[in-house]
Order: structure tokens, then C-alpha cells, then sequence
């Protein structure tokens, strides 16, 4: 056989090889990052659902869901292991401390206008004088419009 009818079949069997064996990658740190949990780590299943892990077994985790509730999962059923100040943050709603770089956002509009001053307001009545008014209703060929008596 000639190398240019073989080409295309090595380029298949290399392009197949290397999706296998990123999946292989994905797969086994998603069983590593499983095996790092412990009772008391936060977790976020792969239905999105935040809990605290009360127990392992051998395929299935008690999760603590709310304070008293616990459910069993299995453990491919959990999506990503979360740190401490991450599931608190989430769960708990505590806020990280702000770094000293990162920009404050203000509270209200008035800081970014000019000087705190307010905004010069609009006169209702000046900018309806100007604008002409829409109409929104169709006509037909006679110049009637719909919901005119003898419109088609």
C-alpha cells in the first residue's frame, strides 16, 4: 500500500489515542480529588446541591444537607471537593476579606456621577413636545387603519 492511503487511518488511530487518554487523566483525578475527602469537607454534587460530608463507605457518602438532614450519595455523585473559605462563602454566605487591589464597587450610582452631584432632570413635558409620536397601527391600501369601520 501506498504511505498516502495509510496517512489518514494514522492520523485516526493517533487522534483516537490521545482522547482516550485524556479522559483516562480527567477520570483519575476525579477519583483522586473523591479520596481527599473527609468527614466535615464541604462538597458540591454534580446536581449542583451543597453539602458537608458526614461519612464514607466504600462507593457511597453520607452527606449532610442541612443541619439534622442526611442523605447517601454515591460517590461519582460528587462534582468537586471544596475548600473551607470557598463552602463558607457559598453556603454560609461569609464574605472572603477584600484584598487591598481589588476595586470597591459602590453601593449607589451617585459616586460615578459628576462629583456625587445628581443628574440634571429631564423635563417630561419639553421631551414629549419633541418627539414625534409613533404609529403603531397598520393601514391598508385604502388608508384605513384596523379598527376603523370599513377596514378589511
Amino acid at each position: 500500500m501506498n504511505l498516502v492511503t495509510l496517512l489518514p487511518f494514522i492520523v485516526l488511530i493517533g487522534a483516537m489515542f490521545l482522547m482516550t487518554r485524556s479522559a483516562k487523566k480527567k477520570q483519575q483525578q476525579a477519583a483522586q480529588m473523591r479520596d481527599t475527602m473527609t468527614p466535615g469537607t464541604g462538597i458540591r454534587t454534580i446536581g449542583g446541591m451543597y453539602a458537608t460530608v458526614k461519612e464514607l463507605g466504600d462507593d457511597t457518602v453520607t452527606l449532610e444537607v442541612a443541619p439534622g438532614v442526611h442523605a447517601i450519595y454515591a460517590k461519582m455523585a460528587i462534582a468537586a471537593v471544596l475548600e473551607d473559605d470557598e463552602y463558607n462563602r457559598i453556603v454560609h454566605g461569609t464574605a472572603a476579606p477584600a484584598d487591598a487591589d481589588s476595586p470597591v464597587v459602590p453601593d449607589d450610582i451617585s459616586s460615578l456621577t459628576r462629583d456625587g452631584a445628581e443628574a440634571p432632570e429631564a423635563d417630561p413635558k419639553k421631551d414629549a413636545a419633541e418627539e414625534p409620536k409613533l404609529d403603531l397601527g397598520k393601514k391598508d391600501a385604502d388608508g384605513k387603519a384596523d379598527g376603523e369601520g370599513g377596514a378589511k
